[in-house]
């Protein structure tokens, strides 16, 4: 018999927003609202011109508006209703006309080059984060709505991108400056698309979690810098989001043989409990491992020192902290409270005055941080939707 553990919240998980957060959102978005292109899209602009910070002086690419149309929709917009439908209505469509104008074997959906988002993150970062978009979209669309089936067709062909330009290591073809960010959000958007209905490979997204959680050995604390342009929160944030979905399932798990009395009360996480909670050897060791790498992982994420990198936020800064957040929501874990006041009270105190967020260095470009650092303070508005994504599905 297969068992879904629900998705219910005690009232000990939800956190009521702060005043000074929801003014920063109405501030952010008014903002953001205005910078739309009139195709319809959003851009952060070439890494060749990163000084040029008016949204209308520059391409739109299809990252850049894949993080808007996230951040509009947490922002409780959809297609049908919302202050902001017409936008994200806008942007959608331009996403969609973007991967279905993709050539048959391509492995990204834009044959722009040399943005900022490409050269800082990678060269196929565009489809991993509009798989995203996709997938957010359809959980949030009813079955029968008129777009559904085109929004699951592009998504497929998302994944399909994604699963192509995969290395054998798990990682994906095309590194940026900090290429495990685009290996991180790629991961993350298969596990998305699979929760969606998608045509995931398993293999595929299998390879793509052990890729991050690769980057973290539990046993030294050591982190893999390598492919994280050398700094430590842009590697463990991948790891930790990575590794949340499956270190979940292990407490679940462990929790129901405990109250079956399969296992002590007292019983430690372990490749023998996991085993008695029904899986076999080889899922043990992968789940206990996928247990041991989120629990550690997540710490040196939240480290004060790790947080502050160079001394001063780029996008990859606000992406490792959306992704930090995300992650412990998805493996439930409570001190994902802590993390939002404290990383919420940081960007507060950094917003500009008009109302976006920029980079101080790589990423600069105050669309693609203001979207970012929207879907960071709003995250809170889509916990259901997260924990759905980490949902337990087990056989007893």
């Amino acid at each position: 018999m297969t068992v879904y553990e629900g998705v219910g919240l005690d009232s000990s998980f939800v956190l009521r927003t702060p005043e000074k957060v929801l003014l920063a959102e109405q501030r952010g978005l008014q903002w953001l609202v205005k910078a739309q292109a009139q195709d319809g899209g959003y851009g952060a602009g070439s890494h060749s011109r990163q000084d040029i910070m008016d949204p209308h002086a520059v391409s739109t690419d299809p990252a850049t508006t894949a993080m808007v149309a996230m951040a509009l929709m947490r922002m409780g917009n959809g297609l049908d209703q919302g202050t902001y439908s017409a936008q994200l209505k806008k942007a959608v469509e331009y996403l969609l006309k973007q991967v279905e104008a993709a050539p048959k074997n391509a492995v990204n959906v834009t044959a722009l080059q040399g943005t900022q988002i490409q050269s800082k993150l990678g060269q196929n970062i565009d489809v991993a984060l509009t798989a995203q978009c996709l997938s957010n979209l359809s959980a949030k669309l009813g079955e029968e709505h008129p777009i559904r089936l085109r929004v699951m067709r592009a998504l497929n062909t998302c994944v399909g991108m994604i699963q192509r330009s995969q290395n054998s290591d798990g990682s994906v073809q095309g590194d940026g400056w900090a290429g495990v960010l685009q290996s991180s959000f790629a991961a993350s958007a298969l596990e998305s698309a699979k929760a969606q209905g998608a045509e995931v490979d398993a293999e595929a997204l299998d390879l793509a979690r052990n890729y991050q959680k690769a980057n973290f050995d539990v046993n030294t604390g050591s982190v893999a810098t390598e492919r994280a342009a050398g700094i430590t929160l842009y590697a463990v944030s991948g790891s930790t989001r990575n590794s949340a979905a499956e270190a979940r399932e292990v407490n679940e798990r462990i929790a129901q043989a405990k109250k079956e009395g399969k296992l002590a009360e007292n019983a430690p996480v372990s490749v023998d409990a996991l085993e008695e909670t029904g899986m076999s050897r080889t899922e043990a060791e992968k789940y206990n491992t996928a247990y041991q790498v989120f629990n550690a992982s997540k710490q040196q994420a939240q480290d004060e020192r790790v947080i502050s990198g160079f001394g001063n936020n780029g996008g990859e800064e606000f992406l490792s902290f959306l992704q930090t957040g995300e992650s412990l929501v998805i493996g439930k874990d409570q001190g994902w409270k802590n993390w939002y006041q404290q990383t919420t009270g940081r960007l507060v105190s950094i917003q500009n005055n008009d109302g976006s967020w920029n980079g101080h260095h790589c990423i600069t470009s105050p669309v693609f941080c203001t979207a970012t650092s929207l879907l960071i303070l709003s995250i809170n508005n889509d916990i259901q939707h997260l924990l759905a994504q980490g949902a337990v599905k087990y056989r007893n």
